[in-house]
């Protein structure tokens, strides 16, 4: 009898130390990327109707009401790091006379967060693969908030360029991105507009995730994550 008691005992240890070493095992850690575009500036937005981001917090209270959904439903703020794209608010902020880095970064502290600034698209890329040690730091939730089209995150979207940008991530450089930097069933979505048109497809064929996207329009709002525009022929779909 004590022969077999030994013998589940060392069975057991064994089989927990397995899980342990497991990247989706209990001693897995998890990592919640949230990605904010820049907005536009009135230089090349005031001849239209309507122009984009009168607001200039479009991307950031969004991307803000949604990292206190994930502290609300268990992250540990500890775990959440959140890309600002730097250059454009910058621009923007001499635009309006405004201290907008100074101000997100207030925010990302009264959350608790990691705020890191970014300039290029191969910084957020580099973070995915390896700005953690991606077999035991396990990225479990991403999500985009920015301008977009079907086939394009655009992180300067009329800031630099009229109704243009110069830095992006667009679905033929999908392939930069490990499939092993995600959790098996990771929630990634993208906040833009048109993005499931197009890009959540080829995104899943690279990484094997789902990215729900909208088909159509998204709305940015003051206080809740963004909406369809037009509810009734948009759809989110991955």
């Amino acid at each position: 009898m004590k022969s077999l008691i030994a013998l589940f005992f060392a069975s057991f240890l064994g089989a927990s130390a397995l899980l342990a070493s497991s990247p989706e095992g209990p001693s897995a850690a998890r990592e919640y990327v949230i990605l904010s575009g820049g907005p536009s500036l009135m230089i090349w937005e005031k001849w239209k109707n309507p122009p984009h981001d009168l607001w200039w917090q479009n991307f950031i209270r969004a991307a803000e009401v949604r990292i206190s959904q994930l502290e609300a439903e268990g992250a540990s703020p500890k775990d959440i790091v959140w890309f600002v794209y730097q250059p454009s608010y910058v621009t923007r902020g001499k635009q309006d006379g405004k201290d907008y880095l100074g101000d997100i970064s207030t925010r990302a502290k009264a959350l608790g967060v990691r705020l890191r600034w970014f300039r290029s698209a191969e910084e957020v890329l580099n973070y995915l693969n390896a700005g953690q040690p991606r077999d035991r730091v396990k990225v479990a939730d991403f999500e985009y908030f920015g301008h977009s089209n079907k086939a394009c995150w655009m992180f300067d979207y009329s800031n630099q360029i009229d109704s243009a940008s110069k830095v992006w991530i667009h679905e033929d450089e999908l392939w930069q991105i490990a499939p092993q930097a995600f959790e098996s069933k990771a929630y990634v979505k993208s906040w833009g507009c048109h993005t499931g048109e197009s890009m959540s497809q080829k995104f899943r064929r690279r990484t094997g995730q789902r990215m729900w996207g909208a088909v159509g329009r998204t709305q940015y709002m003051t206080n809740e994550v963004p909406v369809l525009s037009d509810a009734s022929a948009g759809k989110w779909r991955y």
